[in-house]
């Protein structure tokens, strides 16, 4: 029993303080300490203790990020690092990738090989099994073994062991090999010595995933393994990776070979070229370099390029491990392309237009490949999404600088060519920031319009009209051949962003759809007007083939998704330019498509006349009288309405998911199904 407490008290007994029940002044307490029934039932016995890996498959999300397909394949990603990390430390020349069709997958390389022999902490069992079976342990935690390395937790392998039905790992040392199996953790049985080996040294750890953990349908996917393959070799051109797939697996699949070798010298260079073959540059020029020595302490790797026509990426790696989120890194490099390039404006005398520019700015249409390499790296969680590391920000940004400096210098017209491209970009963030949304009503003179937009000079949004074409060449033509009282023109920079799959940072950073809602002036979304639509019709004029198709698929999707209204009130319209030129003596037709063009040959023209045709290869090569003729003058040509279903709103829905989504399968399944109704001389196109 607690002593009574007097009503003035000044101080609280440890029964008040815990939580005890006070009793009232002059009274006494009455068995505060008692347990409740919840407190009687909670006992030690109910506090559990996991050992060993039991904890990894209690909670795989906390060591794997979940279960689902990316978790699965980051299985592979921390067995091939351990095996890249003996590579950038120079004990292994090549690594091999081998999928088989009952669903296991083996990875192998000739390093040094996981030591074999009793660890002095567990001297009944040796260190192969220490290593697979206990949760950080490894020889990565300081830089004795291991300058640099992907794997500093000590848990990679032993949770690809807890999360395996079974795992197999060989071990080749000192021309002796030694194996080792488990299930689902627990070793079977003790180490094998196999006996004396020759010209063989190294690790093959061969594993399944648990289906327990995964689901029974969970298995790895060969596109998926064969790009990680393949990225991890350009990391270090050191290394070769070699890739081995059961034939079975990759029925209907084109482009992952049953056997492959990668090696890239060139690195990371190599592969930004690959990535970029297609699209017009700013600058011509890739800037690339390295600082360091690959896998020692401190070193970096780059390669950059500004795309004119094309959105941009940054592809960002620590010690080989992609950090998807980015980090540390990634600021540095943002930081030392921005100096860089504010430098480079001084120098030239254009400080002042370049004062405005940020990372942000320069970033824009940068294609972008960075990997470093740092002694113990700090990571934000186990599967290392985004590197923390202080110091990789000051490594980057000092290795970076002075390349970039003297790139810029080497070429000072193409240099200014990317000032130029920047600056444009700066420009229109702060005019999108300043006015979002343009009202028709008020005074032209006042807009601040899109600076590639040629306006109309009607004020009037009924009669009037916007032709989004693509390109500057295009979009020249079509300035000549408008008629600028009902007529305006703005031209588009290649293929705009896929607003189906893209994410809403990436929606509202875009700058040519930021062009586009500008220019049209009513809003997007729920903040769509009709009252402020500057134009009755807007109308997409591509060119008459594949590509011409694709922007044009690419620009319904953003008014289906983004201003669906602007569809359901009929404003929106496909011009029909046409694909021939027919012409025999003073007879000119023109033809929409293929079909059109033999139509034509055989109603206009005589069978033995020698009808000269030509094909246009886009709107910019037809003389702006011809695009007038054909496309733009209303008393001449054709549109086609865009309209949406009443009926089947639900199935237009399916489709834009299908076909212009983020689940490639379902465009692939699209594809094979449909087939059949392709034309075999559709690859002339």
């Amino acid at each position: 029993m607690s002593k009574p407490l007097k009503s003035n008290a000044k101080t609280k007994s440890p029964d008040d303080l815990f939580g005890a029940t006070a009793p009232k002044a002059g009274g006494t307490a009455k068995a505060a300490s008692r347990p409740s029934t919840a407190e009687a039932g909670y006992t030690a016995r109910d506090i559990e203790v996991l050992e060993g890996l039991e904890p990894v498959r209690r909670r795989p999300g906390m060591y794997i990020g979940g279960t689902d397909e990316k978790a699965l394949h980051h299985l592979f990603a921390e067995v091939i690092d351990n095996s890249m990390d003996e590579a950038l430390a120079g004990h292994a020349t090549f690594i091999e990738v081998e999928l088989g069709a009952d669903g296991f997958l083996t990875v192998t390389d000739n390093g040094r090989g996981i030591p074999v022999d009793p660890h002095p902490k567990f001297p009944k069992k040796s260190a192969l099994e220490v290593i697979m079976c206990t949760l950080h342990a490894g020889g990565k935690f300081d830089s004795k073994v291991y300058e640099t390395s992907g794997g500093l937790h000590g848990v990679g392998v032993s949770v690809v062991n807890a999360l395996s039905s079974r795992l197999e790992v060989e071990v080749a040392r000192e021309q002796k090999l030694y194996r080792l199996a488990f299930e689902r953790g627990h070793p079977k049985g003790k180490i094998e010595d196999l006996g004396k080996v020759h010209n063989r040294r190294g690790t093959r750890i061969r594993f399944k995933p648990d289906p327990e953990i995964f689901g029974a349908k969970a298995t790895f996917k060969p596109q998926r393994l064969f790009k990680m393959a393949r990225s991890k070799a350009y990391l270090f051109g050191g290394v070769e990776i070699r890739w081995n797939c059961d034939p079975s697996l990759l029925k209907g699949i084109e482009d992952v070979p049953a056997a492959d070798s990668f090696h890239f010298p060139g690195g990371l260079k190599d592969y930004l070229a690959a990535a970029i073959h297609a699209d017009t540059l700013v600058h011509p020029d890739i800037f690339s370099g390295k600082s360091g020595r690959t896998g020692a302490h401190g070193a970096c790797e780059w390669a950059v390029a500004w795309t004119a026509d094309a959105d941009g990426f940054l592809s960002s790696y620590c010690n080989t491990i992609p950090t998807q989120d980015g980090g540390t890194h990634e600021s540095g490099m943002r930081s030392a392309l921005l100096r860089g390039l504010k430098d480079h404006a001084e120098r030239v005398g254009q400080g002042k237009r370049a004062a405005s520019i940020t990372s942000e700015d320069v970033m824009v249409g940068a294609a972008v490949m960075l990997s470093v390499f740092v002694r113990e790296p700090e990571f934000q969680g186990q599967t290392k999404d985004r590197l923390a590391t202080a110091e990789a920000q000051r490594i980057v940004e000092q290795a970076i600088k002075d390349p970039f400096d003297h790139w810029l210098s080497g070429n000072p017209l193409q240099a200014n060519k990317l000032l130029d491209f920047v600056v444009e970009r700066a420009e229109d963030r702060l005019r999108r920031r300043a006015e979002k949304e343009i009202s028709r009503k008020t005074a032209v003179k006042k807009l601040r319009l899109p600076g590639k937009l040629a306006d109309c000079t009607d004020t009037a949004s009924e009669g009037s009209e916007l032709f989004i074409v693509e390109g500057d060449s295009a979009g020249g033509s079509a300035k000549q051949a408008r008629d600028r009282k009902t007529q305006a023109i703005l031209p588009l920079r290649g293929k705009i962003l896929n607003v189906a799959s893209a994410t809403k940072d990436k929606l509202v950073a875009n700058a040519q759809l930021g062009d586009l809602i500008q220019a049209i002036g009513c809003g997007t979304g729920a903040h769509y007007r009709e009252e402020d639509l500057r134009y009755s019709r807007i109308i997409i004029m591509t060119d008459a083939d594949v590509d011409g198709a694709h922007i044009a698929s690419l620009l319904i999707t953003f008014f289906y998704r983004q201003m669906p209204r602007l569809i359901d009130e009929g404003h929106l319209f496909l011009a029909v330019p046409p694909l021939y030129r027919l012409s025999h003596g003073s007879k000119t037709f023109y033809a929409r498509d293929d079909g059109h063009r033999d139509a034509l040959l055989k109603s206009e023209f005589n069978a033995n006349a020698k009808v000269d045709v030509s094909r246009f290869k886009g709107l910019g090569e037809m003389m702006p009288a011809q695009l007038k003729e054909t496309t733009m003058d209303p008393t001449k040509r054709t549109l086609l309405k865009v309209v949406l279903l009443a009926d089947d709103r639900d199935g237009t829905a399916d489709s834009v998911e299908r076909l212009m989504g983020t689940k490639a399968e379902a465009r692939f399944a699209f594809i094979t199904d449909k087939a059949e109704f392709a034309s075999e001389d559709l690859l002339d196109v």
